[in-house]
C-alpha cells in the first residue's frame, strides 16, 4: 500500500467513513454481497485501524467463495483482536474450505477446548464434524 493519506487527499473525515460504511452495511443487509465488497476494500484502506472493516471484508470474501482472500483479511484483522469469535469461526471455515483440513481441525479443537463462548464451541464443533 502506498503512504497516501486518502482522508486528507479526498478532504474526508469519520463522518464520510461512517457513511461509507453505513452504505456498505445496508448492501449485505440486503444480500447484495458483491456490491458491498468494493465498500469495504476502500474501507480498509482508509480507516487502516478498523478492524470491524477487515472482519466484513473477510466474511464477505468468505461468502461469495474467494476463500483464499477472505482467509487473509480474517488473519489481518485477528491480528488487531485475535479473540473476536466470529473471526475466529470464519477462519476454520475457510480452512476447511481451502482444503487445509489439518490445520482447520486443530484451529476448531483449540477453539472448542479453550472458548468461554459456548456458541463458538458448538460452531466450530459443527464445521469439524461437517468437514471430516
Amino acid at each position: 500500500m502506498s503512504d497516501i493519506n486518502w482522508l486528507d487527499m479526498l478532504g474526508w473525515g469519520e463522518d464520510e467513513i461512517e457513511d461509507l460504511r453505513f452504505v456498505g452495511y445496508s448492501y449485505i443487509k440486503q444480500g447484495h454481497y458483491e456490491t458491498a465488497l468494493p465498500f469495504f476494500e476502500a474501507l480498509v484502506i482508509l480507516s487502516k485501524e478498523a478492524e470491524y472493516d477487515l472482519q466484513t471484508l473477510g466474511a464477505l470474501h468468505l461468502q461469495l467463495g474467494n476463500n483464499l482472500s477472505a482467509l487473509n483479511y480474517l488473519e489481518k484483522s485477528l491480528k488487531k483482536n485475535p479473540n473476536h469469535s466470529s473471526t475466529l469461526i470464519n477462519k476454520v471455515k475457510a480452512l476447511y474450505l481451502l482444503g487445509y483440513k489439518r490445520q482447520a481441525d486443530m484451529q476448531s479443537l483449540r477453539l472448542e477446548q479453550e472458548s468461554p463462548d459456548e456458541k463458538v464451541r458448538d460452531e466450530v464443533s459443527a464445521l469439524r464434524e461437517a468437514y471430516s
